[in-house]
């Protein structure tokens, strides 16, 4: 019998540190970088990082809600990058590297939601945006596990215990 999965699409800066964080929480199956939220059809990163697209880069994080259920992941999300920060992520400067939450249905919006009032209530000012999921473009291959495959920790992502 085939396991049944979930998806959820977070953007928080340079989609190698999201990747290589969101890999390391346990349930999560893969993780996917890319692009999303623009309006240019199959961006390239080059496209992307010039910002002629609009296109967030972003991972799409499919799980399994047996192990770990989406207010995990989206708790997970908000300790692997800044969500306070407004314009990008660290030392990556830019729109594409802005914090949101791609939510694919009331259910993810509603937990996403009161995910940020429970980090609001504890003071901390969030930047994050939700918008409804739209279009993912799968990254060029050379984007998949890219820490790993260095042997690098990213530098714009530090995990912090915020729950």
């Amino acid at each position: 019998m085939a396991t049944v999965t979930e998806c959820a699409i977070f953007a928080g800066g340079c989609f190698w540190g999201m990747e290589y964080w969101m890999k390391r929480l346990e349930g999560v199956i893969s993780v996917e970088p890319g692009y999303t939220g623009g309006q240019e059809e199959n961006p390239t990163y080059k496209q992307v990082k010039a910002h002629e697209t609009g296109h967030y880069e972003a991972v799409r994080v499919i799980f399994d809600p047996e192990k770990c259920n989406y207010e995990t992941v989206c708790r997970h999300f908000f300790e692997i990058h800044d969500p306070t920060q407004e314009d990008g992520q660290g030392i990556d400067i830019g729109p594409q590297y802005r914090s949101a939450i791609f939510y694919a249905d009331e259910n993810q919006k509603a937990i996403s939601e009161k995910t940020i009032a429970i980090l609001e209530a504890k003071g901390l000012s969030i930047a994050t945006k939700l918008f409804p999921a739209s279009v993912f473009w799968t990254a060029e291959e050379y984007h998949r596990d890219y820490c790993d495959l260095r042997h690098i920790e990213p530098e714009c992502h530090v995990y912090t215990k915020r729950f």
